[in-house]
Formats: C-alpha cells, structure tokens, sequence
C-alpha cells in the first residue's frame, strides 16, 4: 500500500517537478507548479516534499546552485552572470547560498577547478550530466502506480568490448526489497558528493550488484567520472555536514573487456528479465561472468514520465 501511495504522488507530482526543472531562471511560484499538477498549492507542497524529499523552494534552490556550480567550473562568465542565468537576483543573495551548500564563495570554487584537470569536452559533459540527472537523481527505481506489469519483450544481446571506467560508488548489504529505496538515497549522496569536490561526472547513474546470496546481497550504486580522482578539500558548514552524510563514498572503476550487454524497455521491477536474458546467452555462447553486472539509467523518470518509455543498459563482464 505505502509504495502504491508513494507511486500514486509521483505521477501526480512528476509535471510539477519537469516544469520547475525547466524554468530554473525564472520566478515559478507555487501556484504556477500546483497547476501543473492540477492541486491545490497546499496539496502540491505536501506531496511534492513526500516524493522528492524537499520542499519546492528547496528542489529549485538545489538545481540553481547545481547548474551554476557547473558553469562555474565549466564557463568564463563573470559570477554575476551566472548568478542571473540561474534564477539569483543578486551577487550577495547567490554567493550567501553558494556558501552555505559549498563551504566557499563561488569565486574560491572556480579557482579551485576540477578535482582532476578537464577539457573543454568533459567540462561540457559534465555540464550537461549535472543539468539532466540533478532533477531527477532520487527518483531512479521509482515504481509508478497501478499492478506490477509483466515485461514480454524480447532481447537483442551484443557483446561490447568496455573501456575501464573510473567510478564512484556507495556499498550497501541490503534485502532484495531494499533495492529501490537504496538507490533513491545513495545516487543523491554520491551526486553530491562530485560537486563539493569538483569531480567531473561523465555518464549515466549505475547501480553495480557485487555479491548477490539468497537473502541479502551487495549493491553499489555510483556514478561515472571523467578520471582517478583525488577529492579536493571542503571547509566550513558544507564540509560537517558532508562529514555526516558522506556515507562511504569510494572511488572504484568499472572493468573493462568483453561484457555481454542488453537494453530493457520499461519497469525497473522486470529488470531481472533483462538478466535471464543475458544469463540465456551467455550460457548458449559457451561464456562465463568475469565479474559483477550493472545497470545504467540511461532514461530519467523525471523527464519522461510513462515507464514503457524507460530505458536502462545491462552490462555483465564475460570470457
């Protein structure tokens, strides 16, 4: 019943949350979201925070200082250029928030630069991970409302050869039941993680499944990154509160080499089918795991709303 609830405000809040998304330097008031929603404002902000965990003041506040962080990193406009182009009204207003989420002024972030040095090319990827996934980083494994839906579609596999991929990732030893609500709180932490410490992101969310046994098993949601890093330092509120809420963020990779891969259209509660599939084949190729699968979240819930249209990529090393 409390998944269905939850899924149920999801639908109801998911135009609101796109349309603010969308809109980050303009003044959306509350009216504007609860229409989108066809809600009253009292009933938008209750059901809006219960989803995304934040108030819609907060959500938008958050997207701003994550986009501008971003272009801070990323651009040449002055800070006051890009204080106006992320919905601030004035420098004093902007660097008092840039403080206090990133216990420095924008202007020691920019000079701080990327945790590890960054083209032109990764600056603009990882502008544009920030600006797609920040919306939207909590709600991956989201179950939409209605009866659990059966996925008959079939499989095309294609073997890949990876490159190794610098990650980074949270550990947890969880039940299968776990799954959804681990992602939702981990992908966020990690998110924030890279941007308090200037790490260049480079590619969908993953969550990697290291050790599964018949009761409990380990998964490691994370996210790509542009190279080894070595996190840069972080001081006053913004590093206490990160100290508290870090949670084992580690820096890992993800291997490279043959891996049978496969797309899944749709639900991510059906996701094991996908893994069936693969499993078929590879057992049929005469080939064997080399290592631990993941998934990668190539669509997000947040801007595309009708789970049939959900897409994630499944990846299991072989040889």
């Amino acid at each position: 019943m409390a998944r269905r609830t939850l899924a149920a405000r999801f639908n109801r809040v998911q135009p609101a949350l796109a349309f603010a998304a969308a809109r980050l330097d303009e003044d959306v008031p509350l009216a504007a979201l609860s229409a989108r929603a066809r809600l009253s404002p009292f009933h938008l902000h209750r059901m809006f925070a219960a989803v995304a965990g934040e108030t819609p003041k907060q959500f938008t506040l958050r997207l701003r200082l994550s986009r501008a962080a971003a272009l801070l990193l990323g651009g040449d406009d002055s800070v006051l250029n890009v204080a106006l182009s992320c919905g601030f009204l004035s420098h004093e207003t902007f660097t008092r928030a840039f403080r206090r989420r990133f216990g420095m002024t924008p202007r020691a972030y920019r000079a701080r630069g990327f945790a590890v040095d960054a083209g032109v090319g990764e600056a603009a990827t990882h502008a544009a991970i920030v600006k797609r996934i920040a919306p939207c980083v909590g709600l991956f494994h989201v179950r939409p409302d209605g009866a659990p839906q059966r996925s008959d579609m079939s499989y095309s596999i294609v073997k890949k050869d990876l490159a190794p991929q610098p990650v980074l990732v949270v550990r947890r030893r969880i039940k299968r039941s776990e799954i959804a609500a681990t992602i939702g709180t981990v992908l966020p932490l990690v998110f924030e993680y890279a941007q308090q410490h200037g790490i260049a992101l480079s590619g969908h969310p993953f969550a990697r499944y290291s050790d599964v046994g018949p009761g409990l098993m380990t998964i490691e949601p994370g996210m790509r990154v542009a190279g080894p890093v070595k996190p840069a330092s972080v001081s006053g509120d913004a590093a206490r509160k990160m100290s508290a809420t870090e949670g084992g963020v580690v820096e890992d990779t993800l291997p490279g080499g043959p891996a049978a891969t496969t797309i899944h259209a749709g639900l991510y509660e059906s996701l094991s089918e996908a893994y069936a599939a693969l499993e078929s084949w590879m057992e049929s190729q005469g080939l064997q795991s080399a290592g631990a699968p993941w998934e990668s979240y190539i669509t997000d819930p947040g801007e595309v709303p009708d789970p049939k249209d959900w897409r994630t990529e499944v990846c299991w090393p072989v040889r």
